[in-house]
């Protein structure tokens, strides 16, 4: 696998820096697997003066220790260090006990902890940890990081191969269409089959695949639960938790409808799009260049707000986040409410132009940007 020398620089280490050395508080860092949680905290840790004791939690020494509710052997465990670092920290039982218990007892030691699986890591340590940690979401790369590294045309002569191929560490990284395609199969598996399947009791396997392959077609479309029980021979509950396991995994992440006014508005609905297009493009086989596709409206589409959504919690910025549509058909791509007020984004690959409709100006002001390849860096950057 030839590799690029691209050096990617992530938003989020700087208050990681500041956290671990001033606040008094377990670290937490997810984020879907391959997105560079280990590198990131490894960096992280060469910049900080303290003695750290780095845990591998697939190493089975650790298990027993770091499970077992024991003050006394936790204590013998990390004697002489100043930091504690636990990779994979999902994997240990009981990890949220255990990691108040250090907490608690050792209040000196710092603690940096990572974890793949949302679900499974949040699941464990919120109620024990509660009012003691702060969370931190990696996400795949973001061109707001790849931007403190490349310049604008930079940028935008890489962004086709982001379209395509999306923005995990190791692709952007990763030379030659041959090793990027199988690169994104083995994390697409490894997301997959490691993070839901191997954690979850799924009855159908296979299921959930279809599921994800069906909404990767969807993208930036309504999805109708029900429809989809019916093209899966799911139940609605079923259908439901898969859902919540893709999302939880960092694999999707769903747009609801905005409605104020229910006599106009589609209320009650969702749109799902893929953290990394990548990833989409991948669950769907279909890696071919953009000038050998039909879907570069739903790439864009999904590229502009998954990128949007980077922003912002890189960033630490809160916004509600939608999208519009009525029931004649009129619809806009994506709204984000703050501070009480609406601001509406249309997301266009070409260089046709989107008017704001009336309907959306009579009850939510004029505040509408179209989002393309001539000023889309004010969106995501």
């Amino acid at each position: 696998m030839n590799k690029i020398c691209v050096m990617i620089h992530r938003i989020i280490k700087q208050s990681l820096l500041q956290d671990l050395t001033g606040l008094n508080k377990v670290i937490l860092v997810y984020g879907p697997r391959q997105s560079g949680k280990t590198t990131l905290s490894k960096e992280v840790i060469s910049e900080l003066p303290f003695k750290t004791l780095m845990v591998n939690a697939d190493e089975v020494k650790y298990l027993d220790v770091l499970s077992s509710r024991d003050l006394r052997l936790l204590r013998s465990l990390v004697s002489g260090y100043e930091m504690l670092f636990i990779d994979e920290g999902h994997r240990i039982p009981d990890i949220g006990l255990n990691l108040k218990i250090l907490h608690d007892e050792i209040p000196e030691l710092k603690i940096l902890v990572t974890g793949s699986s949302s679900f499974l890591l949040s699941g464990s340590v919120t109620e024990s940890l509660a009012g003691r940690k702060k969370v931190y979401s990696l996400l795949p790369v973001s061109m707001q990081e790849l931007s403190q590294e490349m310049n604008l045309f930079e940028l935008n002569d890489q962004l086709d191969e982001r379209l395509i191929f999306g923005s995990y560490p190791e692709v952007i990284q990763t030379d030659g269409f041959d090793a990027k395609a199988d690169y994104l199969s083995d994390v697409t598996d490894s997301l997959l089959f490691k993070d839901i399947l191997e954690l979850e009791n799924i009855r159908y396997p296979v299921k959930i695949r279809n599921l994800l392959k069906l909404l990767a077609y969807q993208i930036g479309s309504q999805v109708s639960l029900h429809e989809l029980g019916k093209q899966l021979a799911l139940n609605r509950e079923t259908v439901e938790r898969y859902l919540y396991l893709l999302e939880q995994s960092f694999i999707i992440f769903s747009l609801p409808a905005l409605s104020r006014n229910s006599h106009k508005e589609v209320s009650k609905s969702q749109k799902y799009l893929f953290y990394d297009n990548g990833i989409r493009n991948q669950v769907i086989n279909d890696l071919s260049l953009p000038e050998n596709r039909n879907d570069m409206g739903l790439l864009w589409e999904n590229f502009m707000i998954s990128e949007r959504i980077k922003y912002l919690q890189f960033n630490r910025l809160d916004a509600s986040k939608y999208f519009w549509r009525t029931y004649r058909g009129t619809e806009i791509d994506y709204i984000e409410e703050r501070n009480g007020k609406f601001y509406a984004y249309e997301m266009k690959a070409g260089k046709s132009k989107a008017r704001v409709p009336k309907t959306w100006i009579s009850d939510y002001g004029n505040d509408f940007q179209l989002v393309n390849r001539e000023n889309y860096q004010d969106f995501i950057l």
